[in-house]
């Protein structure tokens, strides 16, 4: 089946109808059958992925389909606003670290303590593990991989330019002179070093962690204007030298790998998250490699911290927690499911499918599994949730305030003073 990244039903052409449950489930079968919703946003291979593991459930769990909508950047956020509205929101839906909190105050998650351990197995994933995904002192969703920041590069960019590639302890500085240089060296229009950072921020955030602070603190900004400044500064300051792509080439970015300046090669490098390593890769026609984002100073906090790549959770209005919950035991836990997914949403939470996927990786994804490994000694303690507000702080003020900054409509200072008095009154603890 072609796969698009709107919206397709999940597996054979007849699954519409339905069969009952097979006598093997550990689910007692139901009544009727049941048509799952699931919604996520990601690149075209993330959505054949999910398919293949939905199509591998439903073969084993007849009784069960799954309608599935892919769709790309800011357009899901929209399309999950308007469901929570209608309170029709689909029985599966994605979120991350930095939305999980903040949708499930709002209402959009169901609590999922009621399914664990019996239909949810995640004991194996840790204690810690599961902390990522609680909010409040209840579950509201689970982590469908590890993985954390990352600086991406083009390794066949630096080779040319004959610059050596940036190390694991590469600092800002040392990352703002290697900017500058691949862009001389690039030699050509519209190709540049590396992003206008000043737009991201969970860079911000890492920047934040290693000088004692961080984007958040119980409940609110945990950053003053003075940060706010440094930052932004930092950010102008290296493309005023020409180590960062154009505002509007950087405004061009969705958070989405297709829109990324590294990906649609703009520049050398990149600043992403581990996991769409694998994403990346496939669109890039140069080999790319994985390290740390530059810290404050040599030996000093890297900054970084373990964090759920991606996380299923479950509509707060759906009448089907229970077949919902299953499914997404079914996508964690099942070794099958395993193979197929891959480390494209992270390096697998269970022991037991991370241990047996590992043989059948490719060099790139063996290259997301080596870098989580090698953050084992350099993360700092695991994260608090992101408060409520924390999706439109990020996407109606800190992204806006960084594009006007890059078109040079605003100065560092004012943008940092923006960014806390806008920010004071979106964040709502």
């Amino acid at each position: 089946m072609q796969v698009n990244r709107r919206s397709f039903l999940m597996g054979s052409a007849g699954v519409a109808a339905g069969l009952a449950f097979g006598a093997g489930s550990s689910v007692p079968a139901f009544a009727e059958d049941v048509k799952l919703r699931a919604m996520w946003w990601g690149s075209n291979d993330r959505a054949k992925r999910t398919l293949d593991v939905a199509k591998l459930y439903e073969s084993k769990n007849a009784g069960v389909s799954i309608v599935g909508e892919s769709l790309s950047g800011d357009g899901y956020w929209t399309k999950l606003s308007t469901q929570m509205a209608g309170r029709a929101i689909a029985d599966v839906f994605q979120l991350e670290p930095g939305t999980i909190s903040d949708y499930s105050k709002r209402g959009a998650c169901l609590a999922l303590d009621e399914f664990v351990p019996s239909t949810l197995k995640v004991d194996s994933f840790g204690k810690d593990m599961l902390k990522l995904t609680t909010v409040d002192g209840k579950l509201y969703g689970v982590g469908l991989g590890l993985n954390s920041f990352a600086l991406f590069f083009d390794q066949t960019a630096f080779e040319k330019a004959g610059i050596p590639v940036p190390t694991a302890d590469l600092t800002w500085d040392e990352y703002a002179k290697l900017a500058v240089e691949l862009t001389k060296a690039g030699g050509k229009d519209n190709y540049w070093g590396g992003p206008y950072g000043a737009r991201y921020a969970y860079v911000f955030d890492a920047w934040l962690r290693q000088r004692g602070k961080s984007l958040y603190a119980d409940g609110k900004l945990g950053f003053n204007v003075d940060d706010a400044t440094a930052w932004f500064t930092y950010w102008e300051d290296l493309r005023k030298k020409g180590g960062t792509v154009a505002a509007d080439v950087q405004t061009l970015d969705q958070n989405t790998i297709d829109t990324n300046c590294l990906a649609l090669g703009k520049s050398a490098m990149g600043m992403a998250y581990s996991n769409q390593l694998v994403g990346y890769q496939l669109i890039s026609k140069n080999k790319l490699a994985i390290t740390l984002l530059p810290r404050e100073k040599k030996g000093g906090p890297s900054g970084h911290y373990y964090r759920p790549a991606l996380i299923w959770s479950i509509g707060g209005t759906t009448k089907n927690g229970e077949a919902a919950s299953k499914f997404i035991d079914f996508f964690v836990n099942d070794v099958e499911a395993g193979k197929i997914l891959g480390v494209e949403r992270g390096v697998p939470m269970s022991p037991t499918v991370r241990e047996a996927i590992l043989p059948h990786l490719n060099p790139t994804e063996q290259d997301t599994v080596k870098y989580v490994n090698l953050l084992k000694d350099q993360v700092g303690e695991y994260k608090a949730p992101a408060p409520l507000g924390s999706t439109q702080f990020d996407q109606r003020v800190f992204r806006p305030i960084a594009d006007e900054l890059a078109f040079e409509r605003t100065t560092p200072a004012e943008a940092a003073a923006r960014l806390l008095e806008e920010g004071k009154a979106t964040i709502k603890g």
